[in-house]
């Protein structure tokens, strides 16, 4: 076993406190665009990138073969990415609880913050301007040890985003950590989970009090489901225990 040298978080509904302003903005632009979608569906789609969704369900309502599917992803998409920033930029964005506590023990004992996330960098940016978090980010969102994160993923950034590990393999990659069995992957959705299992990391952590229950998250990979973040560090601390 590896001492964790780097925990990987996404955002919405993990760090970020979700009011589920995501689904809304979602149906809003599916309703203004004519895409026919209910809300269990969206829901079950959380976490992924959102254009890889408005094409998932353009190819259900039209049939895969339609000439018309790229045409429509491109104008939902566009709504709701106008509809999300405006959403954020008026209304901002809270941690959730235990979040900061959580962020302060990993810094005090030198383990590296990255976030990922099924949001596009613009948004993910605005997201993390209104929180204060990318106060120390580089133009590519690496930060320093000093810095409150040391890396931040959007879904655009990588070839594929969730339920690919390409994320979390970016993020180890721009920290500088090598062996995946040194990470702890923590999510609120199925392709959280669904990508820290094909990540191959140390502890791949489902957290109930998001997007998703208990009993929707049971039936995904995972080695444990938080109630919160606050859970995090004694979890850690038996981690680092059986190290010993």
């Amino acid at each position: 076993m590896q001492p964790i040298e780097l925990v990987v978080f996404d955002m919405a509904g993990t760090t970020v406190t979700d009011h589920h302003e995501v689904e809304r903005c979602f149906a809003e632009a599916a309703v203004e665009t004519g895409l026919s979608v209910t809300d269990e569906r969206v829901l079950a789609m959380q976490g992924l990138a959102k254009r890889y969704v408005f094409e998932t369900l353009w190819k259900e309502q039209l049939g895969e073969d339609s000439p018309d599917i790229q045409s429509k992803v491109d104008v939902s998409y566009d709504a709701f990415r106008r509809i999300l920033e405006d959403h954020y930029l008026t209304q901002g964005a809270t941690p959730t609880e235990g979040c900061l506590e959580t962020f302060a023990y990993l810094h005090e004992r030198g383990i590296a913050i990255a976030l990922t996330t099924g949001f596009y960098r613009v948004v993910t940016d605005i997201i993390l301007e209104k929180l204060g978090w990318l106060d120390g980010l580089d133009a590519q969102r690496v930060g320093t040890v000093t810095s409150l994160l040391q890396a931040s993923i959007a879904s655009d950034e990588v070839a594929r985003g969730r339920p690919y590990p390409e994320m979390i393999e970016r993020a180890m990659q721009l920290v500088g950590v090598t062996n995946p069995k040194a990470v702890v992957n923590i999510g609120d959705t199925p392709s959280d989970l669904l990508s820290g299992r094909a990540a191959g990391v140390a502890l791949n952590l489902g957290l109930t009090n998001g997007t998703h229950s208990r009993e929707q998250l049971e039936a995904q990979p995972h080695d444990l489901l938080l109630g919160s973040l606050r859970e995090l560090p004694a979890l850690l601390e038996k981690h680092e225990l059986s190290l010993t």
